[in-house]
């Protein structure tokens, strides 16, 4: 069966030294695990095709479809704060990109081969981390918060060697672009201010085109990816999520979530909770992840600062300028966000006291997150989350009534209004490791897709699904995440 994927290259029809053109590596013997029908009819591509012999070749790099002109990027970045002059997808390759509803959007494999940007990677994915990718992708998507996209994943037929032999896959993820802030620092690096200039341009028209009618619209370039970025991380702190591993080669331009390898959803609450195994400072804790937003943006500035005044004095006032409407946004955003989760109709100063009081009383009893919010207007199961310290929420409880009832709103409409914000479900770290655990070890894919079902419909009860909503208890504790290279 033919396959049609309208693609188009705008960016390999960037110079070349943006990317390396290359095709991916075949492999041995592959076989389809799934196909994103929903995201694939909205990219204007037939799901039927991609499930056939010939989609399953070009999803697993054995074929490349017509139209495709598949390549590498190249971008540099900091890691855990160390700046490393070129990274590059070591193992990803831009099949192209589709132009459809939602606008021109990458397709993109990740595992398909060694590229010369794998510093003695394999350029191959295990399984695990390929699931970890299309779950957590699509339920970030169903919860509301921009993100990356999973269209499909297929298992090679070949083994990968990690701590051990591991089955290999490969995902097709979806992005509005790829553009990270080390794809300018790339250049900033190197001296290449035409080439920073020719990428600044091409993200402007391709994400922010407002920006080209500024009086400086490089300026308001960052401004944009400033906001984007203040919304994205205080969407975050929402539902509890814990990116892991927020280099600045990891900071979309686009304000979509990027790169899943060590994400963590917090069960209890804890502003300091760190589950990458990689993080070992804390980092990139939950609590931390607005000011290393800024810093990453900061990054992105000083890349920057050529393009932003005819000297270097008038470029750096111009990035302190355009930094400062980050912080103010990402309050704005969080503080609206944390006070809509408890029902309450706008941030005003009591209003958000009495949302960072819960916040406190469930630092200090253990308690669950995603559930507290959840139970909220329930007082039974909410007391349940307290237990034995369930003293400390009555004496919460009055207050934050006071203010529903000075709020003037009809109270069904308040109920309604925290479920459409608070999940019910969100992919649990225990959850995640049974679902890889199944495949890795039976190949058996359906508590994958079982999961995928539940965590792609959050904000609804399911009844007979309530176990994927209960935190681990300890046996299943998740101590740590791991990336997924």
């Amino acid at each position: 069966m033919a396959v049609t994927i309208p693609f188009d290259n705008s960016y390999a029809r960037l110079p070349e030294r943006f990317y390396v053109k290359m095709t991916p590596e075949p492999v041995a013997a592959p076989s389809l695990i799934r196909v994103n029908h929903a995201l694939a009819k909205e990219l204007g591509i037939d799901p039927v095709q991609l499930e056939s012999a010939e989609g399953i070749a070009i999803l697993a790099g054995n074929a490349v479809a017509a139209g495709s002109e598949p390549l590498a990027q190249a971008y540099a970045g900091h890691q855990f704060g160390g700046f490393s002059p070129q990274l590059g997808d070591g193992r990803a390759m831009l099949l192209g990109e589709v132009v459809g509803r939602q606008g021109r959007r990458d397709i993109q494999l990740k595992g398909s081969g060694p590229t010369p940007f794998s510093r003695r990677g394999d350029g191959r994915a295990a399984l695990g981390p390929v699931l970890r990718e299309y779950v957590v992708s699509e339920a970030m998507h169903a919860l509301g918060l921009p993100t990356t996209r999973a269209l499909a994943a297929v298992l090679t037929g070949e083994n990968v060697r990690r701590e051990r032999l591991l089955p290999g896959a490969i995902f097709t993820r979806v992005a509005s672009s790829h553009l990270r802030v080390g794809t300018f620092q790339y250049f900033a690096a190197q001296g290449d201010v035409e080439a920073l200039r020719i990428l600044a341009d091409y993200a402007i028209a391709r994400h922010y085109p407002a920006a080209a009618e500024a009086a400086n619209p490089y300026r308001a370039f960052l401004e944009s990816v400033c906001l984007a970025q203040a919304d994205l991380i205080a969407r975050w702190l929402h539902i509890g999520f814990i990116h892991g591993v927020m280099n600045t080669d990891n900071c979309a331009i686009s304000g979509e979530t990027i790169d899943f390898g060590p994400c963590a959803f917090m069960d209890e609450y804890d502003s300091r909770r760190v589950l990458s195994s990689i993080d070992h400072q804390g980092r990139y804790a939950y609590g931390n992840q607005p000011n290393i937003g800024f810093w990453n943006l900061t990054r992105l500035a000083e890349a920057l600062i050529p393009l932003l005044g005819a000297d270097e004095e008038t470029g750096l006032a111009e990035a302190k300028a355009a930094l400062e409407v980050y912080v103010p946004r990402f309050q704005s955003a969080y503080d609206g966000g944390l006070c809509a989760k408890i029902g309450l109709s706008d941030a005003r100063a009591d209003h958000i006291s009495c949302a960072h009081g819960l916040l406190t009383l469930m630092a200090q009893h253990g308690a669950d997150f995603t559930l507290t919010f959840r139970a909220l207007g329930d007082y039974a199961a909410l007391r349940a989350l307290f237990g034995d310290d369930a003293g400390a929420l009555d004496n919460w409880l009055p207050r934050w009534r006071s203010l529903l009832a000075a709020d003037g709103r009809d109270p069904t409409e308040v109920r309604d209004s925290m479920r459409r914000v608070n999940p019910a479900f969100i992919p649990r770290n225990h959850q995640m490791e049974r679902v890889i655990s199944a495949a890795v070890e039976s190949q058996d894919f359906g508590p994958f897709e079982r999961f995928l079902a539940v965590v792609t419909r959050p904000y609804d009860d399911q009844p007979g699904m309530e176990d994927y909503a209960r935190p681990a208890v300890t046996d299943e504790r998740v101590l740590q995440t791991f990336c997924g290279t």
